[in-house]
């Protein structure tokens, strides 16, 4: 069991590969802020509502110096798909074997009817140009949530 991340900590370094054959990387966001958010599957009703407002919201996020970066467990041409037919205008980042979704301890057990299993908890990371945790929003419900994100990285641009 790994300690739980907390804001001030170092963010974990990660590369993981995005649609279209790409890659992302902790490195590549250095000296801009990265809103870092993890959802449990492609193409399901919250995930998609998520993934669409934070599209939405990518050209709010950048004029405030951040970059937005969903992260699942789905495949890299998973990933492509969803963003095709939603036309997503954020990164998706593939995690197949679940080693960053663990490390930022997004990967918990959850129940659903009785019935006790392991899933990824929907949770975003808020990390500061200097690769450090600013805030974590854990159990994460959608409606509302994105705009709250927004509003902590222009709180954190004053800062």
């Amino acid at each position: 069991m790994t300690t739980e991340l907390q804001p001030g900590d170092k963010a974990p370094d990660f590369d993981l590969e995005t649609g279209g054959g790409g890659r992302a990387r902790l490195g590549d966001f250095a000296g801009k802020s990265l809103v870092l958010y993890f959802y449990p599957k492609d193409d399901t009703p919250g995930c998609t509502t998520e993934a669409q407002g934070f599209s939405a919201a990518a050209g709010d996020f950048a004029k405030a110096g951040a970059a937005v970066l969903g992260v699942s467990k789905d495949t890299a041409k998973k990933h492509e798909r969803f963003a095709a037919k939603y036309e997503l205008a954020i990164p998706l980042g593939s995690d197949p074997e679940g080693e960053m979704i663990e490390r930022c301890g997004a990967w918990v057990e959850k129940s659903l009817y009785g019935r006790k299993y392991m899933g990824i908890d929907r949770s975003t990371f808020l990390i500061g140009p200097d690769g450090r945790i600013v805030r974590i929003w854990r159990k994460v419900k959608v409606p509302g949530h994105v705009q709250a994100v927004l509003e902590a990285v222009l709180e954190a641009a004053k800062g």
